[in-house]
């Protein structure tokens, strides 16, 4: 069979998929300075496909510039073509950074945390789904007959993303039924959130090269397990020092790290349009489902929305103070891992540029995403970080979303996300 190699360059959108474009990967030098051509109107596209709104028409040209350090090349060596893609960044044709560009507004909120304090932030996400390849058997969960069952697809899948530089840290059997979760190691902000995308993306590729399907949906079926995307964080000095931890501090913290977190609290009604943004998110977020449903912070609690994490303390101290960090609970793969860790630092980087104190009251969580848009379009601050463009094109776009679906019934509005995430 004749073939050629191709490559293809494209960005997590704010549906959080990935779209772009293939070429043949003997341009790859050229390509990398040009990148391939985009339009404003792109990134309009709903997770549905179709463009039901958008504010910049049929007009303007974009190029999505490939970054040499999300760079991924996996030979599944099954005989099907390799995974061969760059993450990039969406440019202006003058080569400035376009401001609806989903890793330029993950840049400015690494900005406006060092303004804010100095620090930097390293994260990790940590992310549930349905592998459609394994029968449910009731009372798996966590099990070894479970990790079993699944053949070879977990060794494929932390192979692939060991394969793609990316740092591979824990594979399980979850909860729900045929549900599973994968981890990989901290990054700085920027290359944490290329992990997510990409090991999410090989563990798609490996149930595809097994005719099966990863789910990441945040709700697969109605009633059903929910899926989150949990991040976990921690802030860290200019040489690299950990400064998350203060035993002396509230639940541990050190009183950067409150402030920071008392500004993810301050700000996470609002925030939720963007961690959690799609309508069946808000099936998840409810009680009884280990999933957040205030805006709170609990020491070692699973039903929090910020979870202190526990550190061992067979670790020495300086190990101790490595590992401890706290987890962001409100998140999903509806949204794009640079959207959400955008979002979060900046809420973050104001609590701390505010002192802020960590809230006496829990703040209930939006019960739908109109809520939760609601609440977006009320929020000064929101709108500074988005900017007036990339404000008005995200909530035109979520705002289409749900009219779209609004008329459907819970269990075919699970599956058609199913079908999409």
């Amino acid at each position: 069979m004749l073939r050629e190699d191709l490559t293809f360059v494209g960005t997590c959108d704010i549906a959080g998929l990935v779209r772009g474009k293939g070429f043949p990967s003997t341009e790859l030098p050229a390509r990398r300075k040009l990148g391939i051509g985009w339009t404003h109107s792109n990134l309009m596209q709903t997770c549905f496909g179709p463009i039901l709104d958008t504010p910049f028409g049929t007009a303007g040209d974009l190029m999505i510039v490939p970054d040499p350090t999300a760079e991924v090349h996996v030979d599944f060596r099954d005989g099907s073509a390799p995974e061969h893609f760059f993450l990039g960044d969406i440019r202006n044709t003058d080569g400035s950074p376009w401001e609806c560009c989903v890793r330029a507004f993950l840049r400015r909120a690494i900005g406006a945390l060092n303004d804010a304090c100095g620090l930097e932030l390293l994260a990790a996400f940590e992310q549930e789904f349905v592998y459609t390849g394994v029968e449910d058997v009731p009372g798996h969960a966590y099990s070894l007959n479970a990790f079993r069952r699944l053949g070879v697809f977990g060794e494929m899948v932390m192979a692939a993303i060991r394969a793609a530089s990316v740092h591979p840290d824990s594979f399980l059997a979850e909860y729900g039924p045929r549900q599973f979760e994968m981890t990989v190691g901290p990054d700085a902000a920027l290359a944490a959130a290329d992990a997510g995308v990409i090991a999410r993306e090989m563990t798609r590729g490996a149930a595809f090269r097994l005719e099966n399907r990863a789910i990441f949906s945040p709700m697969p079926v109605a009633g059903g397990a929910g899926n989150g995307v949990h991040i976990h964080f921690s802030l860290h000095d200019a040489s690299g020092a950990p400064v998350t931890s203060d035993p002396n501090g509230p639940m541990g913290l050190s009183t950067v790290a409150a402030h920071f977190a008392a500004g993810v609290l301050h700000h996470l009604p609002a925030l939720c349009a963007v961690t959690a943004p799609s309508p069946v998110s808000y099936l998840r977020l409810v009680p009884d489902r280990w999933a957040p449903t205030v805006a709170d912070i609990k020491l070692q609690d699973r039903g929090a929305a910020l979870r202190i994490c526990p550190v061992f303390d067979a670790a020495g101290e300086e190990q101790r103070q490595a590992q401890f960090n706290l987890e962001f609970r409100v998140s999903d793969a509806a949204a794009s891992p640079y959207m959400a860790l955008g979002a979060m630092i900046f809420a973050g980087a104001d609590g701390i540029a505010r002192q802020l104190s960590l809230p006496e009251t829990e703040a209930p969580l939006p019960a739908s995403l109109s809520a939760a848009l609601d609440l977006m379009d009320a929020s000064e601050a929101m709108r500074s970080w988005f900017g007036p463009v990339f404000f008005e094109a995200y909530m035109r776009h979520k705002r289409s979303e749900v009219a779209y679906v609004a008329d459907l019934p819970e269990a075919e509005l699970c599956a058609r996300y199913a079908e999409v995430y």
